[in-house]
């Protein structure tokens, strides 16, 4: 009953903080537009990209075009799903802390990292990550895919997992402004390692970039996994633990990176 109890009262403080964001972006409707604009239109850049790669090719490894294209609207539909719930508050970290704001939210009675990791929403995120589902349903069409229930779970059940990567990794990253006070630029630096995750892991051959890329920084296995769930590739069940053990390494490795600079915290008043 306890634990139900409290789970409740998450749920309704969380429901305040949508409620706040939903507010603050309806004061600002044309940067809420715009942006949902910029969004769109880096992302038919990059499909557009993937159109004249294959003017010259019929496959980078074993993926062939459409198998592409649905590896691209997946890593987006990642990317914006992360980008609605957690980006801009880990690249706000910095500035609770400089400004002291983090001492009011040590004092609040409930999980302090929670507060931390979901005080605002970017609804654009999830208008956004709308078209990469479309982008791959026109691809999945284009390959006569049609997967089942199961399958679908599964995508879903990995990006989560992906997303999880994605989050742990940034906020560990942001907790270094406990000791620099300012971190943005190590912080917006690894956003711009995601479009590394839009790209076919075959294309690295075996080579240290990918063993990086897969094992420090698994950026390879974020959309890659899920989509060859979707497209029942045999090579995906070794990708799948792969992808989950991961997400819950670099969980924990965020958790104790965390806890380690609460520890180093003294306060702005200090």
């Amino acid at each position: 009953m306890r634990k139900l109890a409290t789970l409740k009262r998450y749920l309704s403080i969380y429901a305040a903080l949508w409620q706040n964001s939903v507010t603050r972006e309806m004061i600002f409707k044309s940067n809420f537009l715009l942006w949902i604009f910029v969004e769109l239109l880096w992302f038919g850049l990059q499909l557009s990209l993937i159109g004249v790669l294959y003017l010259h090719t019929d496959h980078i490894g074993s993926w062939t075009k459409w198998q592409v294209v649905m590896l691209i609207g997946a890593s987006h539909f990642i990317q914006q799903i992360f980008q609605a719930f957690f980006l801009i508050n880990c690249t706000n970290l910095s500035e609770l802390i400089r400004t002291g704001k983090m001492d009011f939210l040590l004092l609040l009675p409930v999980n302090t990292r929670f507060v931390v990791s979901l005080r605002q929403v970017d609804l654009g995120g999830f208008v956004n990550a709308t078209s990469g589902l479309a982008v791959m349903a026109y691809a999945a069409r284009r390959l006569d895919l049609v997967p089942g229930f199961a399958h679908i779970l599964g995508f879903l059940a990995l990006c989560a997992a992906g997303i999880l990567i994605h989050y742990s990794l940034m906020f560990l990253l942001a907790t270094i402004s406990f000791w620099t006070v300012r971190a943005q630029g190590i912080v917006w630096g690894y956003y711009n390692l995601f479009n590394i995750a839009r790209l076919p892991d075959e294309a690295f051959g075996r080579g240290l970039f990918k063993l990086f890329f897969t094992y420090a920084i698994p950026m390879l296995l974020v959309s890659n996994v899920p989509v060859r769930v979707l497209i029942g590739a045999a090579s995906s069940f070794k990708g799948i633990g792969l992808l989950l053990a991961m997400s819950v390494l670099c969980f924990c490795l965020s958790e104790w990176g965390w806890r380690s600079a609460l520890r180093h915290y003294t306060s702005a008043s200090s």
